[in-house]
């Protein structure tokens, strides 16, 4: 899955300003894991992108809560393939049912 997070200003200035952001999302990559993490701008706050492997929709508090917990974040779950999985997908068969 593609998770999308967007902070808020407050608390993030805050964690800045104490010296503490950097440490809590380092302690937010290593639990949840992610195959790769970027951080960006997302309408005018700062925002992260992770590639994160969900096996089990239960799984989902354990990815977003230390976002909404620390930072007050706003967390987007979306379904990603890859290239592989879209081969697997059995396309032509969908086109040949739905066309």
């Amino acid at each position: 899955m593609l998770l999308t997070v967007e902070f808020p200003h407050e608390p993030f200035n805050a964690h800045v300003r104490s010296g503490k952001a950097g440490e809590i999302i380092g302690r937010i990559l290593e639990t949840i894991k992610p195959q790769a993490a970027y951080f960006t701008e997302q309408d005018g706050r700062r925002g992260g992108v992770f590639l994160i492997d969900v096996q089990n929709s239960s799984d989902v508090p354990s990815f977003a809560e230390p976002f909404f917990l620390n930072f007050q974040a706003n967390c987007k779950f979306r379904i990603v393939m890859s290239p592989e999985d879209l081969q697997k997908a059995g396309l032509e068969a969908l086109g040949k049912k739905w066309a």
